[in-house]
C-alpha cells in the first residue's frame, strides 16, 4: 500500500514542482520581455523629443540671427552713410531693426522659443531619467531570470524547456554619455 503511495504521490509531486518551476521561469521571461519593451517606450520618447528640441533651437537661432543681422547690416549703412539724406535713411533703417530687437525683447521677456527650448530640454533630461531607469530596472530583471534558470532545481526544467540565459543591458562607449545633439 505504501508503495502503491509513493508510485503515484511521488510523481504527481515531481510534476506539480516541474509546473510550478517551469510558471516561474516563463513569468521571468516575460518580465524581462516587458522590462526590454518599456526601454524601447523611453527611447521612442526621447526619439521623439530631439527633433522637436533642434527644430526649435534652430527657430530660435534663426529668429535671433535674423533680427541681429538686421541690427548689424542697419548700423554698418548708417555708419557708412555719406551725406545726411543717405545717413537719415540708414539711421531710419537702424531704428526700425533695433525697435523689431526691442518688441521681440518686451513681447516675449524670457521669449517664448528659450522657453520652449528649457521645456524640451527639461522633457528630454526627464526620458534621459527614465531610460536610466529603464535600463536598471531590465537589468534587474535579467539577473532574477537569469539566477532562476542557471540554480538548481530550476535550471534542469529550463535546459529541458529551452530558456536560455538573457544578456545584460550594456551600453557602448559612446552611448554611456549625454545625447549630443549638434547642429
Amino acid at each position: 500500500m505504501i508503495s502503491l503511495i509513493l508510485v503515484i504521490v511521488v510523481p504527481v509531486v515531481l510534476a506539480v514542482v516541474v509546473v510550478s518551476i517551469y510558471n516561474r521561469l516563463v513569468r521571468g521571461r516575460n518580465t524581462v520581455d516587458n522590462a526590454w519593451a518599456q526601454i524601447d517606450v523611453q527611447l521612442k520618447r526621447r526619439y521623439d523629443l530631439i527633433p522637436n528640441l533642434v527644430e526649435t533651437v534652430k527657430g530660435y537661432a534663426s529668429h535671433e540671427r535674423q533680427t541681429l543681422e538686421a541690427v548689424v547690416a542697419a548700423r554698418s549703412q548708417a555708419i557708412n552713410a555719406q551725406g545726411p539724406a543717405d545717413r537719415a535713411a540708414a539711421e531710419n533703417m537702424l531704428s526700425g531693426a533695433l525697435k523689431s530687437l526691442f518688441a521681440v525683447a518686451e513681447s516675449y521677456p524670457d521669449l517664448k522659443a528659450s522657453q520652449n527650448f528649457a521645456e524640451l530640454q527639461e522633457e528630454l533630461a526627464a526620458t534621459e531619467n527614465r531610460i536610466a531607469y529603464s535600463r536598471q530596472y531590465y537589468n534587474d530583471a535579467v539577473l532574477t531570470y537569469n539566477n532562476a534558470i542557471q540554480t538548481v532545481p530550476a535550471n534542469i526544467v529550463a535546459g529541458m524547456t529551452g530558456f536560455s540565459p538573457r544578456e545584460y543591458f550594456q551600453a557602448p562607449g559612446e552611448e554611456r554619455g549625454p545625447v549630443q545633439v549638434r547642429f
